[in-house]
């Protein structure tokens, strides 16, 4: 792989500006994630990938995006279908166990049916945060249900149908976002809950789906862990709690650094990311200001995150072989088979 900055941009629109274009060709992120303002026809889509691509040299660079299905879903109809929420599945699971984990990997599935027709690569998915009664609906139907067993199990189907597609899973968000009681776009939730409970509950799946590839943490205060700083920029949660005790050894990017939990201006944070131990810095909304910023603190991939990075990509290009209308088709019958 030649050499990346510890970096994932976003871009602001559909296609790249002249201004884009050079900054990335001179600043080397090492992936980029689109949303939805960046998807327009088809043709459009598969456009901004290959110019993404095509401005740091790497036909293998990962091209993120957030297809969950629900509310999260960046590509809608008619270029993608419209998927059920993961409670939706859980629901499933809950009536008929081995039907609802068929339909979480089946949809995974589909969605790298869908990503990759475009060339996107990765997709932040699966969700394991595990909702506690009364917490913030940020996460709310975007998770499996609130047992973590049942979580862990789900999400496992679903990163195994995006990796039989040959896409890339990112489970989030570490070490679990279920408990807060803020959306950590807007402020910085605080969570209270001792050691134990967190080990039971809000670790469980992480630690149980530690070998997955890639990982995003949680803007997150666990005051149990580190009352000062969220578990993106805490040394303590990265290095005792992730890598330690859940033993998670993949890539972990952060969350969106331009997302209003974290304090500090673009440098500061950035510098705070990498400092804590995330092995990438991901800056999602487009703004060029922003991102020079974020590009001027960002170290290049080297060491061990280089080493999490290249093995998460020679996961790429393993399709399994599927047929796809038949998938559509197994997907459907399986929810109104339960009706």
């Amino acid at each position: 792989m030649s050499e990346s900055k510890a970096i994932i941009f976003g871009c602001a629109g559909k296609s790249l500006t002249d201004e884009e274009r050079g900054f990335f060709r001179g600043e080397k992120p090492w992936g980029f994630i689109l949303f939805a303002r960046n998807i327009g026809e088809a043709g459009e889509i598969r456009d901004l990938v290959a110019e993404l691509r095509e401005t740091v040299g790497r036909e293998d660079a990962p091209v993120f995006i957030d297809q969950e299905g629900g509310r999260v879903q960046r590509i809608r109809a008619p270029l993608a279908p419209s998927y059920p929420t993961a409670a939706a599945l859980g629901e499933l699971h809950r009536r008929d166990t081995q039907a609802g984990l068929r339909a979480a990997w089946l949809m995974s599935r589909l969605h790298a049916f869908d990503l990759m027709r475009f060339g996107i690569n990765a997709d932040c998915l699966p969700v394991l945060d595990v909702p506690v009664e009364g917490a913030h609906d940020v996460i709310g139907n975007r998770a499996y249900a609130k047992v973590p067993g049942v979580v862990a199990e789900m999400g496992r189907a679903a990163a195994d149908g995006l990796v039989a597609g040959g896409v890339l899973p990112v489970m989030k968000h570490m070490p679990g976002h279920g408990r807060a009681f803020a959306d950590s776009h807007l402020s910085l939730p605080v969570v209270d809950a001792g050691l134990d409970e967190l080990r039971a509950h809000d670790f469980a799946p992480f630690k149980t789906l530690s070998d997955l590839p890639m990982g995003m943490t949680a803007h997150v205060v666990y005051t149990a862990l580190d009352a000062q700083n969220p578990a993106t920029t805490s040394a303590k949660v990265i290095g005792e709690i992730i890598r330690g005790e859940i033993g998670f050894d993949g890539l972990l990017m952060s969350d969106d650094v331009s997302m209003k939990a974290l304090s500090g201006d673009f440098r500061q944070k950035t510098r705070a990311i990498l400092a804590a131990g995330c092995d990438v810095v991901l800056h999602c909304n487009g703004v060029m200001d922003e991102m020079r910023a974020v590009a001027g603190e960002a170290s290049v991939l080297a060491g061990p995150s280089l080493e999490r990075a290249e093995r998460a990509l020679s996961l790429l290009g393993r399709q399994d072989g599927a047929d796809e209308t038949a998938a559509r088709e197994e997907f459907a019958a399986l929810f109104e088979a339960v009706a």
